[in-house]
Formats: C-alpha cells, structure tokens, sequence
C-alpha cells in the first residue's frame, strides 16, 4: 500500500502543477514519483497496512505486478514530452489521470475482496474515459470516449449485478470465504450465474471477443500514448484481476466457467488475426493485435500450476515491452505525418532507424519469433495448457500467430522496403526516443535468450 499512496500523491502534485507554467513540469514531478514508488515496491510492506489485509494485501505476487506496471508507465512518460506537445495546456491533467489509472491497477494487484475489485476497476476506467477524448480537435477521440463510457457503463452493470448474486449466495465479499462456498456447493446456481457474469464484465476490460468491439474504434480515436497505455498497463491490470478471481474465488466452479472461456479464446484468436490481417492503419492492426494477444495470455487458465502467476508476468512484460516499441515510431510518424496509415511508414528505417528497428523487434516478438522474450511468453503458456490436455485450444493459438506474422510483415516490409514519399518535415527523433527504442530492444532480445533476467530483474 505504500507504493499506492505516493503514486497517488504524485498525482496530486503532478494535477496541480499545471497552475504553474502550464504543467511545464508535470512530467518531470511524474517521473520522479513513478522512480520513487519503483524503488518502494522492492521494499518490504510496512506493518502499518497489515490491519488492511482483509480488503488489500501487498504481497509478492502484487508487488510482482505493480513493479511490471510502474515500469511500463515510466517508459511511457519519457514518451509523453513529444506525443503531448500539442496538449500544452492541459497535459499536467493528462499525466495525472494516466497515475490515478495506474493507482487503479495497483489496487486491482492486491484485492483480497469483491468491494475492492470494484473500486479497483472503477479508480482504473474513469480516467480512461476522460483520457480517450482528450483530443478536442479530432471527432474520432470524441466518439472513443463516448463509446469506451457507454460500453464500459454496461459492463460495470454486469460486473456489479454478478458481485450482487455472488454475495446473495455465499453470503460475504471476501475472496477466500466465497472459494470455500464454491468448494461446498459446486452447483448453487446463483453462484454460478454471478461468477459467469464477473467473467464477462472483466473479459470486457481485457477485450476478449465478442467483448472486444470497443477495441478499435477507442484504440484509433484516442491519443496515440493513451493508446499505448490502455494495450500494455490497463491490460496488465485487467488480467491479473480476471486471473486473481477466477482462480481463487471461483476455482471451485471452474468446470463451469472454463468452457465459456474457452470460447471467448477461440473467438477471440480466429477472428482478431483475420480483421488485423485486412487492416490499412496501423493503429487499427494494433488494437485487433492487442484483441489477439488477449486471447493467447487467457490461454493461462488451461492446465495452472505453480509457474502460471510467474508466466502471466512474464508474458504481459513482454507484451508491453513490446506494445511500447512498436508505438514509439507511431507516435513519431503520426505527430510528423498526421496519420497512421501502412503508407505513411513508409521509408522509415532510412529515416529513423532506431525506431524502425524497435518496432521490427517488438512486432517480432509479439509474432513469438524465436530469440524474443515474445516467443519464450508463448512457449511459457503453450507448455502449460499441452501439460493440461487443452493440445486443441495450441493449435487453434499457433494458428493464429502464423495469421499475426502477416500484418506485422506488412508494416515492416513498409518500413524497409518502400521508399520514402513525403517526409516533408525536417524534425528527428530525440535523443530521449532513441534511448527508450534502444532500452526495449535490449529487454526483448536479452530476455528471449536468457529468460531466467526477467526474475532478476524484478527481485525474484
């Protein structure tokens, strides 16, 4: 809890920057804080907070988790200097509605109970509300946040008529007293109904089809870095949310939930890798391959064991070390170029190099090519459900990422192999963008050949 609370301080602080200078400083007080909580969350919980474990326990598998999202944040802040210039007088309120979200995920890491994961999503999805039409001058940012909100609404409907069932039959929103009623009556209907539901409402913040028709319409309208944002932290966050109930609360109930999963996964990977396969814009082939990626990482809850919590991690690092790179060179091409289509890549590794790499490694590693931590995370997650007997659900997986090699070829193959057309501007990347490009690149290869550097990295 103590990484919560200075995060949620340095998001005060960074709001009211803005009076001064027009939150000239918003960012530099927000990487500062986002260090300061990253070097807490290697520190033991203070006793303090023990008389709060009934509602949030900060143990290893949260400190895990909010280490894997500060980091991603952080990245996404050196970011923020050039994707928010044109939001110069309000991107102190952009800064810090992207820390209270990420206080949102933290909490979402530790919830011990029903009451806290609906605080927990609800302090994380509000914010995005706002953040997806922070663009005034772009109709498409409007619509993305009218449609995330309304969308959203619904879902938190579901979620909360799903809580009100789960408490009307086991009684209690505690976490582990609601494992033990599902354990004792495996077959209480109302249980069941409200579990199913939770399932949905949370498949609808990880975007899993049929819950993902937000996904692209909200990706593209949105501002590019509150794009990146929502693919790699909002998605760390949801995830381990669904994970973290599904598995204890509801464990006792699998067999009657783990099938209805299993179709949203076999959805979810068909019809993601075929929409982004006919897509022209590159930020649209993101969202349907941030569609994809949520159906392999759901793959997890087939055949658990104790390695899967450190898999989940694994792979939602790698992702969002990923997702990261690849919008480096969009946020970079969109500000030159205002727009994002395959063509306006064009040229780019002559132009940039180091951010055409980036984005070529990172869309490597999402595809899972071997000597990336992409393809260790899917190798890590493909073992788990073989060793379950879900060999089908692999095939349907691996399947899919052969499709995903297409439309990543597609961008990379403009990036190298097309010669530039109207690079008009004369403006290059920064120092900051290179060193960012550079530090992803390192990650993503070092982690696919030496796996065993995500553990020690994050103090394991």
């Amino acid at each position: 809890m103590s990484v919560l609370i200075i995060l949620f301080l340095t998001a005060v602080l960074v709001l009211f920057s803005g009076v001064f200078e027009k939150g000239k400083y918003a960012r530099y007080i927000g990487i500062a804080g986002l260090i300061v909580g990253l070097y807490v969350s290697f520190l033991p919980e203070c006793e303090f907070f023990d008389q709060y474990k009934s509602m949030y326990e900060y143990g290893n598998n949260a400190a895990l988790f909010t280490k894997i999202s500060v980091v991603v944040t952080l990245l996404l802040f050196f970011l923020g200097g050039f994707a928010f210039s044109n939001h110069r007088s309000h991107q102190s309120e952009l800064y810090a509605l992207m820390l209270f979200a990420l206080c949102g995920g933290v909490v979402l890491f530790g919830f011990q109970n029903l009451v806290t994961l609906f605080l927990g999503i609800e302090i994380l999805s509000i914010p995005l509300y706002v953040m997806a039409g922070a663009d005034k001058t772009d109709l498409r940012s409007t619509e993305a946040s009218m449609k995330y909100f309304l969308l959203g609404a619904f879902a938190t409907g579901f979620l909360l008529f799903g809580v009100a069932l789960v408490y009307g039959s086991a009684g209690s929103f505690d976490l582990y007293t609601i494992h033990d009623f599902a354990i004792n009556n495996p077959k209480n209907l109302m249980l069941i109904m409200g579990a199913i539901l939770m399932l949905c409402a949370l498949a609808f913040k990880v975007s899993l089809a049929p819950f993902h028709m937000w996904s692209p319409d909200v990706y593209q309208g949105s501002p590019s870095l509150i794009t990146a944002f929502m693919a790699s932290v909002v998605k760390i966050s949801g995830f381990f949310a669904l994970f973290k109930l599904m598995t204890i609360a509801f464990n006792g109930i699998a067999g009657d939930w783990i099938n209805i999963l299993g179709v949203f996964i076999i959805l979810t990977l068909l019809l993601a890798n075929v929409m982004g396969l006919v897509q022209t814009n590159a930020k649209r082939m993101l969202a349907y391959s941030s569609v994809s990626h949520a159906g392999y990482i759901a793959l997890i809850f087939f055949g658990i064991n104790n390695f899967s919590t450190y898999i989940l991690g694994y792979y939602l690092f790698a992702y969002s070390l990923a997702t990261v790179g690849v919008f480096i060179s969009l946020l970079w091409i969109e500000k030159i170029k205002k727009e994002t289509s395959f063509t306006a890549f064009n040229g780019l590794g002559k132009r940039e190099p180091v951010l055409a790499v980036v984005s070529t490694v990172s869309m490597l590693s999402m595809a899972g090519i071997p000597l990336t931590a992409g393809f260790i995370g899917k190798l890590g997650i493909f073992n788990q459900v073989i060793g379950g007997h879900y060999e089908f659900l692999v095939l349907i997986a691996v399947l899919g990422s052969a499709l995903s090699i297409a439309y990543y070829l597609k961008l990379i193959i403009a990036m190298f192999f097309y010669k530039e057309e109207n690079f008009h501007n004369t403006e290059r990347a920064s120092i900051t963008y290179n060193i960012v490009s550079v530090v992803i690149i390192l990650a993503l290869v070092s982690m696919g050949i030496v796996p065993d550097l995500f553990a020690k990295i994050f103090g394991l």
